[in-house]
């Protein structure tokens, strides 16, 4: 039966396996709510009526509401993963001072996020949840700028492995095919932070972007995102 075939195709396998992660459930999320940002500035721009834009930036507002909620907590992930770091003696020191530098960024992020989480649900209302989001802002600046060094840094490698590799040998075209597999990765990694960083750089006002580069921006980033999480749960 044609409902026995849809139901059972292996990509609705992988969807559910998708979206049963938090992951991939957030990607989801972000990416229409960085559309609706880009969106609802677009409509503005091109002065369409306020009825029409309300709903795009009501999407954009009660989604990240809800990413906010799902990331409740999150920041113990991070701080583990900065210690776990920390400890490793294992690759390149650079790479994991580099990942120390990062996870504590986004801990740092994720905490203060966290502290204005009843504010942002209006559960209770403070006074100091702007700092505390500007604060949080300042720390994901910091943990992006340590992913994008570490990215560049991985490239740079990567051309110095690729320079040694003997493609006359079958070992060699081994390891040019891995290079090749580590370049792509590490540049969607590159694009992604390059990305997310005209969010916390326009939110602390450090850089002038409009909504229509910060949405645009924001989509492609959510995209990749999602395109990594995809692959992860092949």
């Amino acid at each position: 039966m044609v409902a026995d075939a849809l139901v059972y195709h292996p990509a609705v396998s992988h969807y559910l396996k998708f979206v049963a992660t938090t992951v991939g459930r957030d990607k989801l999320l972000r990416l229409l709510q960085y559309f609706a940002r880009f969106y609802a500035w677009y409509l503005l721009r091109t002065n369409k009526p306020a009825s029409a834009i309300q709903p795009w930036e009501t999407m954009k507002k009660q989604f990240g509401l809800v990413r906010k909620v799902m990331r409740a907590g999150k920041n113990v992930e991070h701080i583990k993963a900065a210690a776990v770091a920390a400890d490793s003696k294992n690759g390149d020191p650079i790479l994991r001072y580099l990942a120390v530098g990062r996870q504590l960024g986004y801990a740092g992020y994720l905490t203060f996020d966290l502290g204005t989480l009843l504010d942002a649900t209006g559960i209770r209302k403070t006074e100091s949840a702007k700092r505390l989001a500007r604060e949080s802002q300042r720390f994901w600046v910091m943990g992006l700028s340590c992913s994008v060094v570490a990215q560049a840094y991985t490239l740079w490698r990567l051309r110095q492995r690729e320079a040694r590799v003997d493609r006359k040998e079958g070992e060699g075209v081994v390891e040019a095919k891995r290079i090749e597999v580590e370049r792509a990765a590490s540049r969607i990694q590159l694009t992604s932070d390059l990305c997310d960083l005209t969010v916390p750089l326009s939110a602390l006002a450090w850089v002038n972007f409009d909504d229509g580069i910060v949405g645009l921006a924001g989509t492609l980033s959510s995209l990749l995102g999602i395109y990594s999480q995809w692959k992860k749960t092949a």
